[in-house]
């Protein structure tokens, strides 16, 4: 199928966790009798961002994968025909925890899931406390309506995600992402960062041509001292926005892309034929130090 409607759910999240679900499921309806084909939600949709707090107490916030979340899911996805790309907070065993994102699709059937590769660890943003990295390694996964791959809020910085994603067959990559900006910051610095955090996703969607979807979520959290900043958006395969979402404002949005516009922009503009893979080796290293290769 060519083209197709993706469905973009950005959302304020409150301390209840059922509600945020609720909330999830009515965005997802919303948008899919709006036409919406693959609906994405927002990194760790069901909660607050815990992670500005190294809390044990937030380990009951997780959850198996498949779980009783997916499976709430699982029937919205079959009875709405669409596909669901959900982060959550994944339980694999006592003491071993991962931030995954769960693919349905529009059948209502789990294709799988994803764990965050990428783990950050800065102030107010304490991720390694709670997630242990990604060990699937990169996926991709054949829904009804495309092929998708799915990257996780920091791995948006890096290349090498989105492109291994890419050369697996994946035809749009999605993003689910919780960033924001401190409270005390000014607005040059906040222009800066928000600028900087769609610039190389734009990139991405240029360097392997493909459609990229990123979905923030909005509002204050962390007693006001965070205000993720939204700013939803989807580029087309060469970088163009072809919508952006406020900064301020929870929103719910339909925007029909083409996943054939991939192969014009990478006949013209060749970058998958030109790489040089035989000289990539030194990629693998931590740094090169200058007595190296």
């Amino acid at each position: 199928m060519a083209k197709v409607k993706i469905g973009l759910i950005q959302s304020s999240c409150s301390g209840n966790v059922n509600e945020n679900i609720e909330k999830a499921i009515e965005g997802i309806k919303k948008a899919a009798l709006e036409g919406a084909q693959i609906v994405c939600l927002q990194e760790l949709f069901s909660s607050l961002y815990f992670c500005d707090t190294e809390d044990y107490a937030n380990f009951k916030l997780a959850e198996p994968i498949p779980g009783p979340t997916t499976d709430k899911l699982s029937k919205v996805a079959g009875e709405y025909k669409v596909v669901i790309v959900a982060s959550l907070f994944e339980k694999r065993t006592e003491g071993l925890y991962h931030n995954t994102v769960a693919v349905i699709d529009a059948d209502g059937k789990y294709l799988g899931k994803y764990r965050k590769m990428h783990i950050p660890d800065d102030p107010a943003y304490y991720e390694k406390f709670y997630f242990t990295p990604g060990d699937l390694g990169y996926k991709v996964f054949q829904t009804q309506y495309a092929k998708i791959g799915v990257l996780i809020c920091w791995d948006q910085w890096y290349p090498e995600a989105s492109r291994i994603t890419a050369l697996m067959g994946a035809q749009i990559l999605f993003y689910p992402t919780a960033i924001g900006w401190a409270a005390s910051q000014d607005d040059t610095t906040n222009t800066e960062q928000y600028n900087a955090w769609q610039t190389i996703q734009r990139s991405h969607a240029i360097a392997n041509g493909v459609h990229t979807v990123s979905v923030n979520r909005v509002g204050f959290e962390q007693d006001e001292a965070m205000k993720f900043w939204g700013g939803s958006f989807v580029s087309n395969p060469f970088g163009t926005i072809l919508y952006q979402a406020s900064h301020e404002n929870e929103e719910v949005k339909v925007v029909e892309i083409n996943t054939e516009k991939s192969d014009n922009y990478r006949i013209h503009w060749p970058f998958l034929r030109d790489r040089r893979i035989d000289s990539y080796l030194p990629i693998t290293k931590r740094f090169i130090d200058e007595d190296e290769f």
